[in-house]
């Protein structure tokens, strides 16, 4: 975990680790885009432009879902509602839900091709390869910057966040952490005990030290997790794109497998249940997840029907529209 990667010299100005992979996905995705489009004849500048749209209106989307997802934390009786809506904006913090930013950026995108008279459903191809790299990349900046993370486990690469990490409050707030020093504990005016801020004990070093020493106990390094499935299922759709498939199957595939593979990874993720079946717990990306694989099966088997419809309407000799 690395918040802070490094400082501008002269200029004091932090670079975060959170940040500088977003703005790599955002890249990664764009260079992506314009390496193939010219394959399938859409002007590159098309997907550049749409990125920017996708862009604004995911990280809004992507916030969004985070807050209701975790309303609790931004609707803290002990902060002010000033500080509940600074804490629930402040996206430096980390905590973009991929499904959020995905469910309002795409019929968003989905409108300026229409606007753009861009052949819709192939451009949907393109653009899913695109955002399973900018996914992946996305996904290292959520384990630099500590959100995200899994559940506990106890395997030889489970990971252990430091001091003041979410995963580290999160841990002494359920009260799994008992062995944190009590110089490093202070008391809320509710009467809770809470960690004391880093920022606290600046020159002190005996308590530096100790913070220095402090490790979550260990969890599953979820986030890179979803890195090696996002740059493996980038992998697949190209690969299946190079057989020229009908426009629009890409997109449907990519639907399945992310929302296949979101919903289990999900099971080595720490996030509150929103739905219950029986005494099994569903967060809201498991239940978008499982949401999202259907529609990729049921856009799947819609265009198959549409294209044996199509072959029967042209072997009759009757002219069919292209979608």
């Amino acid at each position: 975990m690395y918040q802070e990667l490094f400082t501008i010299p002269f200029l004091n100005i932090p670079i975060y680790g959170y940040g500088l992979m977003m703005v790599v996905a955002f890249l990664a995705a764009i260079q992506v885009a314009k390496w193939i489009a010219p394959k399938v004849g859409i002007d590159p500048e098309h997907f550049v432009n749409a990125a920017m749209i996708g862009l604004v209106a995911g990280i809004v989307g992507a916030r969004l879902s985070h807050v209701l997802e975790n309303l609790p934390l931004y609707t803290r009786s002990d902060l002010s509602i000033a500080q509940n809506i600074f804490n629930a904006i402040n996206i430096r913090s980390g905590g973009l839900t991929f499904y959020g930013g995905f469910l309002l950026a795409t019929p968003l995108c989905i409108v300026y091709a229409f606007r753009k008279k861009i052949p819709v459903l192939l451009g949907m191809d393109v653009v899913a390869i695109c955002l399973m790299v900018a996914l992946g990349f996305g996904r290292i900046g959520c384990f630099l910057n500590g959100c995200c993370y899994g559940a506990e486990c106890h395997l030889p690469w489970a990971v252990h966040f430091p001091y003041h990490s979410l995963p580290y409050q999160d841990q002494f707030a359920d009260g799994r952490l008992t062995d944190v020093p009590s110089s490093l504990i202070a008391v809320a005016p509710d009467g809770r005990y809470i960690l004391k801020s880093p920022a606290d004990f600046v020159g002190n070093p005996t308590l530096e030290t100790q913070a220095d020493q402090q490790r979550s106990l260990g969890l599953h390094p979820a986030q890179l997790y979803s890195t090696l499935t996002a740059f493996l299922i980038a992998g697949i759709l190209y690969a299946f794109f190079t057989t020229r498939p009908r426009t629009g199957l890409v997109f449907a595939l990519m639907l399945m497998i992310e929302g296949f593979s979101r919903f289990v990874l999900e099971m080595l993720r720490v996030e509150p249940a929103v739905v219950h079946i029986g005494p099994v717990g569903l967060s809201l990306s498991m239940v978008l997840g499982a949401g999202i694989c259907i529609v990729g099966v049921v856009f799947w088997v819609v265009l198959h029907v549409l294209r044996q419809r199509t072959t029967d309407v042209t072997s009759s000799g009757r002219v069919t529209p292209v979608l």
